[in-house]
């Protein structure tokens, strides 16, 4: 019940502000007045127990109240100097209560006046600076305010003439980022507590407070990237510890490129060594491959690869492989494909001659890069994570060499089922996982960090191979201005980890002590950042590209707005949300669009967005005209959709045997005035394919023809029923294809999802 209870504790206090409004013309209570409203039966008490809950409420804020080291540093140095000082605060504790907490936070602290706004039944915002200055006769110019609050404490200090001196806590792009993280809390880690961090949140503000800004790049890093890295780092010392235990010999590694950030923080924070160590998913694979399993795997991830790619991949190219391209149109194939013939193209001898000669060298990587590898027993690998496949492929490798190291891997996202398969003697475990939100939410999650791979990541190319010990490494295809806005951010994280121990200690808190309820907030501000990201972060990120690191130097942009739009006008708002990638951030595609579009695709991916809500049902039936480029023209009936957010879709399915040129669509009879959301094609070998492919071309305004029809923008008006939209046609380029138009209608009120009739007047009426 204690949600419940603080939530009836913040409406009761609403019901007592507002009746002293009404009574007095101030909102200013005592904290007896907010109980008095509370609804005592509903916890099993009674009228009389007002008296309990203050005190209980009291007592929690002795235990929650710290001594702000700057600020107290002020009023002494203003003690010692001569000066009068007091406080003046806007609060519902009355000056006796208020006096016991402020000497419980500082036993030493003496005042020379204390005011207290429900004893005066004044705010700092209405006259209880005029109390102040008439009761201890001061002159206004003499004296000086600091606070937080630039409202109460600047603004209404000024207007009575005294001077403020703006002691911000934080700012508002981290207040507004807070309030986000709070609703994602809710949304994706309901069987923790929402109340306490145990300082997390004041430990960020206190930070972003005490650094200075350099960049917004810098600023993000100090207040969302840091905060989550350094608590990741607590999971990691926490469980290294648990692990260096019954005579093991650990060795200690953060896997490069995505542990490169994590790797940066564990050096300037511990004494512990560690290593950098560069194994990625395609080495480890291609290692451990004494079955032709592993490089299909490998292969089935690439889009497109071709015979100078998979050459520069595996360092062979047999004769049957090099056919295999030669046969594909312009000689590339996708991965996919690649992977189905993969077994009749290469001998197993082939793959134990490029697996065995990879693994030697990766040995002697390992040996000169980890610390006393052969005596070890134990290899702890922390990394980004997800399903552990580096950790996989590298104990496989390790027990063909035979040297059977229990490997160990701690990560900062996990998905839980896909790591049962980890070797027996093995574990992973990952710090936000199935046990920290739901499993739909972490896959959703897990969907979109790849916008924090790029953070986290080094600003080198990936390994490709090794060579007498050393890393051979792919260039680095990603754009210098982008590898240099992950450096700013991770300067950012740097500056939060160093300054947040010595914060911490300051003001006593401690965020870390309880690992899973710091799992569960730091889900909360990374997944605000990947799931809700705010206009400054995109315009941050807007132009970023992602490395498939595969072997390719292919780049795909991590945020497409456009795309998804299409997506929704095309397939509707939860086929959208399903969409794979690129983008490579869909997430962040939503966001460009709006912030509501964003958080409809967290409810979607966390299983709280009912299809039938946002999805689409029958509304009615409406005559579009077809006309051929012969001269010949017919009529013929589509249905109509009406979507959950209110548009409507019309959707027309054509065949190239058809020979169409133009389609005539009656907006008028669709309605009167409305949004014209979008005209939009897919194309496939058969309408079902057509329907459900992802790649949609948006009708070039240039080929939108209006007949009868008023425009401006995106805006229409029509003048009668007659009026139409005419969608003018390229040539199709597969054998079937469908055009959608999206409409949002403006009007007193939306048509209702029906029984399918013909559409008259925009209304849907019985057939």
């Amino acid at each position: 019940m204690s949600d419940s209870f603080c939530q009836h504790r913040i409406l009761a206090e609403a019901r007592a502000r507002l009746k002293a409004r009404q009574t007095r013309g101030s909102s200013e209570v005592h904290i007896a007045d907010i109980y008095s409203c509370f609804p005592f039966k509903l916890f099993g008490l009674d009228a009389g127990a007002v008296e309990r809950l203050v005190d209980a409420e009291f007592d929690a804020e002795l235990d929650l109240c710290r001594t702000n080291p700057e600020i107290l540093s002020q009023y002494f140095d203003n003690k010692r100097s001569g000066h009068r000082v007091g406080f003046i605060s806007d609060t519902y504790w009355d000056l006796a209560r208020l006096g016991r907490l402020l000497r419980a936070c500082c036993p030493e602290l003496t005042w020379d006046f204390l005011y207290a706004s429900c004893d005066h039944h004044s705010s700092k915002s209405e006259s209880l600076f005029a109390a102040y200055i008439a009761e201890q006769e001061v002159e206004p110019t003499n004296a000086l305010h600091v606070g937080d609050n630039p409202q109460a404490d600047i603004e209404g200090a000024r207007r009575f003439g005294i001077r403020a001196r703006h002691y911000p806590q934080a700012g508002a792009r981290l207040a507004s980022r807070l309030q986000r993280e709070a609703s994602l809390f809710e949304l994706l880690c309901d069987d923790h507590p929402r109340q306490l961090d145990h300082g997390a949140r004041t430990l960020r503000r206190l930070v972003a407070a005490r650094s200075a800004e350099k960049s917004p790049a810098h600023h993000l890093g100090i207040t969302v990237v840091g905060p989550v890295m350094r608590a990741f780092d607590a999971f990691v010392a926490n469980r290294l510890a648990e692990l260096a235990q019954d005579g093991r010999r650990v060795g200690f590694a953060f896997l490069g490129r995505d542990g490169f950030l994590s790797y940066r923080i564990w050096q300037q924070s511990h004494a512990t060594l560690a290593c950098y160590l560069e194994v990625n998913r395609r080495v480890s694979l291609i290692a451990s491959a004494d079955t032709l399993e592993p490089l299909s795997e490998l292969f089935r991830k690439i889009p497109k690869i071709d015979a100078a790619t998979f050459a520069d991949m595996l360092k062979v190219l047999p004769p049957a492989v090099a056919g295999f391209f030669a046969d594909r149109p312009g000689g590339i194939a996708t991965g996919a494909d690649l992977a189905d013939a993969l077994p009749a193209l290469m001998r197993p001898d082939d793959i134990a001659k490029l697996a065995t000669g990879l693994r030697t060298r990766l040995m002697s990587y390992l040996r000169e890069t980890v610390g006393e590898f052969d005596a070890l027993t134990d290899l702890v690998l922390v990394d980004i994570g997800y399903s552990g496949n580096v950790q996989k492929a590298l104990s496989r490798a390790l027990r063909l060499e035979g040297r059977p190291l229990r490997l160990h891997g701690l990560y900062l996202f996990a998905l839980d089922d896909a790591l049962e398969d980890v070797p027996e003697g093995d574990s992973a475990e990952g710090f936000i996982c199935d046990r920290t939100v739901t499993p739909h939410a972490n896959r959703m999650l897990v969907r979109n960090a790849l916008i924090l791979e790029q953070i986290c990541c080094s600003p080198e190319g990936s390994v490709r191979d090794y060579q007498d010990g050393s890393v051979v490494r792919e260039p680095n295809p990603r754009p210098i201005p982008q590898i240099a806005r992950c450096a700013e951010i991770q300067s950012g994280a740097l500056a939060y980890a160093a300054a947040a121990e010595g914060v911490a200690a300051d003001y006593r808190l401690t965020p870390y002590d309880n690992l899973a309820l710091s799992a569960a907030w730091s889900a909360a501000t990374i997944g605000r950042l990947l799931l809700l990201p705010d206009d400054e972060e995109l315009a941050l990120f807007g132009d970023f590209q992602h490395d498939v690191n595969l072997g390719t130097a292919t780049l795909a942009p991590m945020i497409d707005g456009g795309f998804i739009r299409n997506q929704i006008v095309a397939r509707g708002l939860t086929a959208a949300c399903t969409t794979a990638p690129p983008p490579m951030w869909i997430a962040g595609s939503f966001a460009a669009l709006s912030p509501s579009l964003a958080y409809s695709y967290a409810l979607f991916g966390a299983n709280r967005l009912a299809a039938d809500v946002v999805g689409e049902t029958p509304c009615g039936a409406l005559q579009v005209g077809l006309f051929r480029t012969d001269g010949g023209a017919t009529l013929e009936t589509v249905t109509v959709f009406l979507t959950g957010l209110g548009d409507l879709r019309v959707r027309v399915p054509v065949s190239r045997q058809m020979g169409l040129a133009m389609i005539a669509l009656p907006l008028g009879k669709l309605a009167r005035e409305g949004l014209l959301d979008g005209v939009v094609r897919q194309h496939g070998k058969t309408i079902t394919e057509a329907a459900h492919t992802q790649e949609i071309t948006s009708i070039a305004a240039t080929q939108l023809i209006d007949a009868r029809l008023r425009r401006n923008g995106r805006h229409y008006l029509a003048d009668h029923d007659e009026a139409c939209l005419l969608v003018q046609l390229d040539p199709l380029c597969s054998p079937f294809a469908i055009y959608t138009l999206a409409v949002t209608p403006l009007g007193a009120s939306r048509p209702l999802g029906t029984e399918a009739g013909v559409i008259a007047g925009g209304v849907a009426a019985s057939a």
